[in-house]
């Protein structure tokens, strides 16, 4: 049965049908926002539990097959996968939880991450990324508090709006550092403050020239060491795979021979 189970784990047209399940299950979600007749409604329900008896089945699955069920757990995703199934299985729809499930149904979506390999590793290098990420952001947290707290010095008195205190400022120049309309705000300021220019010029190459890039130089070299370390990862379970395939030729030769032997004697 373990055989079994794990040969259809490892079909990619298993795979593919998990993912086509998931995308169904999207789909389902974005139906139930629109208002629909109630016999459309109570179609997608039924369809909405078939959805969720194949994501039980499809975790049943994985668990008999995989070899190290004592370590099955101790997945992020395999934990992730099991409580987002496990919480769809309760029948919260008319409770004043109802809200909670569909939440957790929205979220079923991103098992498509678990199942992807291509996702797990782009998820795992910006999780991997953040402990270096985060002296980055602090740095930009500072700029943006003293560049906040001068343009609400300065330019409280012309749009009190956009700077009237250093929380504003500081929304203010998020605005300026994704370049939505930044120049109206600085045409604004440059009518009392010809020079202020200046000002937003040297905030945007600090932050959205500087740090920005700072930020994706870290995440693409994570994101490089990650790939490496799958290949590597891959590379060793192949020369695996391929060390038991020649035990077990190396066995059967053995007992030909040994068979071989007998006939002789």
């Amino acid at each position: 049965m373990k055989l079994t189970l794990k040969k259809i784990h490892d079909n990619k047209i298993f795979e593919w049908s998990v993912v086509t399940v998931i995308i169904l299950s999207a789909l389902l979600i974005g139906a139930k926002t629109y208002h629909l007749p109630a016999t459309v409604i109570s179609i997608l329900t039924y369809m909405d539990i078939a959805v969720t008896v194949f994501f039980l089945l499809e975790i049943s699955i994985r668990f008999i097959a995989s070899d190290d069920k004592k370590n099955f757990f101790k997945s992020g995703w395999n934990i992730f996968d099991t409580l987002i199934v496990v919480v769809s299985l309760i029948p919260i729809e008319d409770s004043e939880m109802a809200l909670v499930g569909r939440l957790v149904r929205v979220f079923r979506v991103m098992r498509m991450i678990s199942i992807v390999p291509e996702l797990r590793i782009l998820i795992n290098s910006l999780l991997k990324a953040m402990p270096q990420l985060s002296y980055v952001m602090l740095l930009m947290f500072i700029i943006f508090y003293i560049y906040g707290a001068v343009g609400s010095f300065f330019f409280t008195d012309i749009n009190p709006v956009l700077w009237g205190d250093i929380a504003t400022s500081m929304l203010t120049l998020f605005r300026v550092m994704t370049f939505e309309d930044w120049t109206d705000v600085m045409y604004e300021t440059m009518e009392t403050y010809p020079l202020s220019w200046s000002f937003y010029l040297s905030f945007i190459f600090f932050t959205a020239f500087a740090f920005l890039n700072m930020v994706i130089g870290i995440v693409v070299s994570v994101l490089e060491k990650e790939n490496a370390a799958h290949d590597r990862q891959m590379l060793l379970e192949q020369s695996e795979e391929k060390m038991t395939q020649l035990d077990e030729i190396q066995q059967e030769l053995d007992e030909i021979k040994a068979l071989l032997k007998a006939q002789q004697v």
